[in-house]
C-alpha cells in the first residue's frame, strides 16, 4: 500500500505572474487560493528550492481536484523561456484537464487568445446520438508551457477523474 495520498499541486514559473493569474484564475477560473512569496535570504525556502538566495512571488489556485502553484522568480535571474519548446524533451511536458465539453472550452479560450496545437478532434457519436469515446488536443498557456483539455466519455480508453 502506498504513503501517496494524491496529488495535491503541481507548479509552473513564469515571467509574469499577473498575466499566469489572469490564465489561471479569469480564464480558467480556478479559485485563486493563497498569494505569497518570499524575499531573497531566505535560507529555509533557499534549502527547498535547491536555489541560493532566491526571491519569488508566488500565488496557488484551486482546480476542482488539485492546486496549482505559480511562481515569477526575481532571484536568481531565470534564464529565456522557449515558448515552443518541445513536448518530447525531458522534463513535465504538460498538465492536462479533463472538461465537460472540450469544444466549448477550446474556443473560450481560443477566443482569451490561447493558442493550441490543433483544434480537438469530434468525438464519435453513438447510434443514439450520443458522444462517446474521448477527444484532446494540447495547448499553450501565455508563456508557452503546455496543458491539455480532454473530453472522456463512456466507451473511453482512458479513465475519467
Amino acid at each position: 500500500m502506498s504513503d501517496v495520498i494524491g496529488i495535491h499541486h503541481v507548479a509552473v514559473a513564469v515571467p509574469d505572474i499577473e498575466l499566469a493569474r489572469r490564465f489561471y484564475v479569469d480564464i480558467l477560473g480556478f479559485e485563486d487560493a493563497e498569494i505569497g512569496g518570499w524575499e531573497a535570504g531566505n535560507e529555509w525556502n533557499d534549502a527547498i528550492v535547491g536555489l541560493k538566495n532566491s526571491a519569488a512571488r508566488a500565488f496557488m489556485c484551486r482546480a476542482p481536484n488539485c492546486y496549482i502553484e505559480v511562481f515569477q522568480y526575481t532571484s536568481p535571474e531565470p534564464g529565456p523561456q522557449d515558448p515552443k519548446r518541445p513536448v518530447n524533451e525531458y522534463g513535465y511536458t504538460h498538465f492536462g484537464m479533463q472538461v465537460k465539453d472540450i469544444q466549448k472550452v477550446y474556443d473560450r479560450l481560443t477566443e482569451a487568445g490561447l493558442s493550441f496545437h490543433v483544434a480537438p478532434d469530434r468525438m464519435v457519436t453513438n447510434e443514439k446520438g450520443e458522444r462517446v469515446g474521448f477527444s484532446a488536443t494540447y495547448g499553450r498557456d501565455f508563456f508557452g508551457n503546455v496543458f491539455e483539455i480532454m473530453e472522456i466519455r463512456e466507451g473511453a480508453a482512458i479513465n475519467p477523474l
